[in-house]
């Protein structure tokens, strides 16, 4: 399987929603990297408030080295894109922080 880009889930609660907003604002002047919705509520498999940036595969290297030092308190999950969305999210994953429990049933 091979992988098409990937997907980095900022996780927040309600008073790091400012942190986010900035951690997703700077990768997106960094990287050029589309930031999509914040989700103040779980959604999909993730257990809390979160973002997507989306990055090509040949920014993953760079927003790597850069993102344990960037986060903050924060925790991002990353996870590669196979077309395998329970792969994806339980295979091809990253964790920057401490690591969470996804609800994984929602991609069965």
């Amino acid at each position: 399987m091979a992988i098409r880009g990937y997907h980095a889930h900022i996780y927040f609660d309600p008073a790091q929603l400012d942190a986010a907003r900035a951690f997703a604002q700077a990768a997106h002047e960094r990287f050029k990297v589309p930031v999509g919705h914040f989700h103040t509520d779980p959604v999909g498999p993730h257990p809390r408030g979160s973002c997507q940036l989306s990055l090509r595969p040949e920014q993953f290297a760079q927003f790597a080295a850069w993102a344990p030092e960037a986060r903050g308190d924060l925790t991002i999950f990353a996870h590669g894109l196979s077309g395998d969305d329970w792969a994806d999210h339980s295979r091809y994953v990253i964790w920057f922080g401490q690591s969470e429990d996804l609800d994984l049933s929602v991609l069965s």
